[in-house]
C-alpha cells in the first residue's frame, strides 16, 4: 500500500481535469490527478460509439488558454467528431506536460474528510493512499451511466454493449439483427450510423426528442483563418453570453412577430443546421405559445421527411415542450426511417415483456436479435459522485448528502464537505453551456479560491448551509419561471420525500460568472473558515 501526500487530488482527467491539473502546477500547488479510464479525454474516452460527435462546434469547444497549441490545430469538420476531441485532450496534455500528474486505470474508491488533521484520505482501486489538503471532483455530467435491467434480460446471449462505454475495438453489425434503447442524443448519433451495416435495425424508443440536423461538413480554411483573427473577441464575448457560445439570439419574442417572419427565421436556422432554432426567440423557453409554435415547425418536418405517415407519429414528440429536454442536432436521422431495414417501436404501446437467447420479447410479438445497444443514458451530476464513497466531517457521506435532491453552494461547494469542490456540479450553468467555458470558469474560480486560502493560512473552508440553502432556492426560483418547471428530464431529481429539484442554473453563464466574481470579490464570505481541530458541531452554532 503507497501512502503519499499532495496538496490537492484531482478526481478526473477529462477537460475539467486537465485545465485543473495544469491551473494547479501555474500556482505552485503539488497535484495528482486520478482517472478511472484508460487514457484523457473523460466522456470523448468512453463515448466511442459510431457517430459520436459534439454539438458545439469545433472551433469553440476548444481551451482558450493555450490559443498557441489552437493556432497549429487543424479540425477537419464543423463538429467535432469523437476521435478528434480525444486526440485534442492528449494533445494538451502533452503540449504542456501534464501526464506526469495523471495515473490512468485507476478508480477512485473513497475520500473521506479528517477534521482532526484537516486534509482528506482518498483510497484507489489499487490499493493506494493518498492524503491531501484538497479534493476536486473533475467528473462530469453525464459519466455514469444509468443502470438498466429488463426482465429476462440474462437469457440474452447475444452481445449487449453500451454507447457509453463502446468497446475500443468496435462493434461489427454488418449482417446482425440489432436494437438500440434509447433515442436521446447517444441513440440518435447512432442510430444512422448503425442502419447502414446491420441487416435489421430496430429502435426501441419511450419517447421521442426534437432533433435538428447538424449540417455537419468539412471546415474551410478561409472560416478557419477568420476565426483565429476574431478569436480573442470570441472567446471574451463567450464567457458573458448567456450559453457561453454564440447561439445568435434575435433577442425578440416569438408571439410579437409576424408569422411570415418567424416561419423565415426558423427555415433559416433549420437549414444553416444546429440547435440554435431552440434559442432563437427569447420566449420560446418561457412562453407556452411561443413553444408550440416553434415545436409545430420541427413537427412538421418531421412529417415532410418521413415517408411512412404512422413512422411519422411516432417519431413526433408531444408530451413536453421544445428545449424542456435536451434538443439533439443529427446527421440524417429522420432519414434513417425511410430505409427498409429500420423499424421504430413505441414502448409505451409495445413494451418489453422480455428477452429470449437470440430475441427481444415485446408485447404481442418476438423480434430476433443479435447485439443489444444501450443508449439510455446517464445518471446526470451525481452519478459519478454516487459511485464514490465520499464522506464529509460529520461522517456523512456525499450520497446520503443529497437523499433529498444534490444541494450546491454555485455547483462548486457543498456544505459539511471542507476543502471539497466540484468542477460544473448541479447548481450551475454546465449542460446549458458551452462545457469548455464554463469548465474555465470553474476553474479558475476554485484555484483562486484555494490561492487566497493559501495566502490568509487557512486550514480548511466550508460553505455555510444558510448560503447553500439560499443557492438552491435561487436555482430553483430561475428555473420555475420557465417551462422546465412543467416537464421532468434528465434535468431535475426527485428527493426521497418527494421533492423536486431542478439541477442546472438556467440563469446563463455571464450571470452565473457576475455572481461567481462577486463572491470571490467579498472575500469568499460565504464561507466558514476552519481551523484544525475544530468539528464541524463546534461551527453549526457559529454559522
Amino acid at each position: 500500500m503507497v501512502d503519499e501526500r499532495h496538496d490537492v487530488v484531482v478526481i478526473g482527467a477529462g477537460f475539467a481535469g486537465l485545465y485543473a491539473t495544469h491551473m494547479l502546477r501555474q500556482k505552485g500547488f503539488t497535484s495528482v490527478t486520478l482517472e478511472r479510464g484508460s487514457d484523457v479525454g473523460g466522456t470523448w474516452y468512453w463515448n466511442r460509439y459510431p457517430g459520436a460527435r459534439c454539438d458545439i462546434e469545433s472551433l469553440f469547444y476548444t481551451y482558450s488558454w493555450c490559443e498557441e497549441l489552437n493556432e497549429e490545430w487543424n479540425w477537419s469538420e464543423r463538429y467535432p467528431a469523437q476521435a478528434e476531441l480525444l486526440s485534442y485532450a492528449r494533445a494538451v496534455a502533452d503540449r504542456y506536460g501534464l501526464w506526469d500528474n495523471i495515473r490512468l486505470d485507476t478508480e477512485v474508491v473513497s475520500a473521506v474528510y479528517q477534521p482532526d488533521k484537516a486534509e482528506w484520505v482518498t483510497r484507489t482501486s489499487s490499493g493506494s493512499v493518498i492524503r491531501s489538503k484538497y479534493l476536486v471532483a473533475a467528473t462530469g455530467c453525464l459519466s455514469a451511466a444509468r443502470p438498466v435491467e429488463w426482465p429476462g434480460m440474462q437469457h440474452f446471449d447475444g452481445k449487449v454493449v453500451r454507447t457509453s462505454d463502446w468497446p475500443e475495438d468496435g462493434v461489427d453489425v454488418s449482417g446482425m439483427n440489432v436494437a438500440v434503447v434509447g433515442t436521446g442524443s447517444s441513440g440518435i448519433q447512432v442510430i444512422p450510423e448503425l442502419a447502414r451495416s446491420a441487416s435489421r435495425l430496430t429502435v426501441l424508443q419511450r419517447t421521442p426528442n426534437f432533433s435538428m440536423p447538424a449540417r455537419n461538413r468539412p471546415l474551410l480554411p478561409a472560416e478557419v483563418a477568420a476565426f483565429r483573427v476574431e478569436s480573442a473577441r470570441i472567446r471574451e464575448s463567450a464567457k458573458h453570453h448567456p450559453s457561453g457560445y454564440d447561439t445568435n439570439v434575435t433577442g425578440l419574442n416569438l408571439v410579437d412577430q409576424r408569422p411570415e417572419d418567424v416561419q423565415k427565421e426558423l427555415t433559416r436556422r433549420w437549414e444553416s443546421g444546429g440547435s440554435a432554432l431552440v434559442w432563437a426567440y427569447a420566449d420560446v423557453l418561457v412562453d407556452k405559445r411561443a413553444n408550440e409554435i416553434a415545436a409545430k415547425f420541427i413537427r412538421d418536418k418531421i412529417r415532410a421527411i418521413v415517408d411512412d405517415p404512422a413512422v411519422a407519429d411516432r417519431l413526433t414528440p408531444w408530451d413536453h415542450a421544445l428545449g424542456t429536454k435536451r434538443p439533439c442536432v443529427d446527421t440524417n436521422y429522420y432519414q434513417t426511417f425511410n430505409r427498409p431495414n429500420v423499424e421504430v417501436v413505441d414502448l409505451r404501446q409495445e413494451p418489453i415483456s422480455g428477452f429470449g437467447a437470440r430475441s427481444v420479447e415485446l408485447a404481442g410479438r418476438s423480434i430476433d436479435l443479435d447485439v443489444l445497444v444501450l443508449a439510455t443514458g446517464f445518471q446526470a451530476f451525481t452519478g459519478s459522485l454516487d459511485r464514490m464513497q465520499i464522506v464529509g466531517a460529520d461522517r456523512i457521506s456525499l450520497r446520503e448528502k443529497w437523499e433529498d435532491g444534490p444541494k450546491t453552494f454555485l455547483g462548486v461547494a457543498v456544505s459539511g464537505f471542507p476543502n471539497f469542490f466540484m468542477i460544473t456540479g448541479p447548481g450551475s450553468p454546465s449542460v446549458f453551456s458551452n462545457m469548455m467555458v464554463s469548465i474555465e470558469q470553474h476553474v479558475e474560480w476554485i484555484v483562486d479560491m484555494i490561492e487566497s486560502l493559501r495566502d490568509e493560512g487557512a486550514s480548511a473552508v466550508m460553505v455555510s448551509e444558510e448560503e447553500e440553502a439560499k443557492w438552491v432556492a435561487h436555482v430553483d426560483a430561475v428555473a420555475s419561471q420557465t417551462l422546465f418547471a412543467q416537464h421532468d428530464s434528465w434535468y431535475v431529481r426527485y428527493g426521497r420525500s418527494g421533492n423536486r429539484v431542478f439541477m442546472p442554473y438556467l440563469g446563463g453563464v455571464g450571470e452565473f460568472r457576475r455572481l461567481s466574481d462577486e463572491v470571490a470579490g467579498r472575500g469568499y464570505k460565504e464561507f466558514i473558515r476552519l481551523r484544525a481541530p475544530e468539528s464541524i458541531s463546534d461551527l453549526s452554532v457559529r454559522s
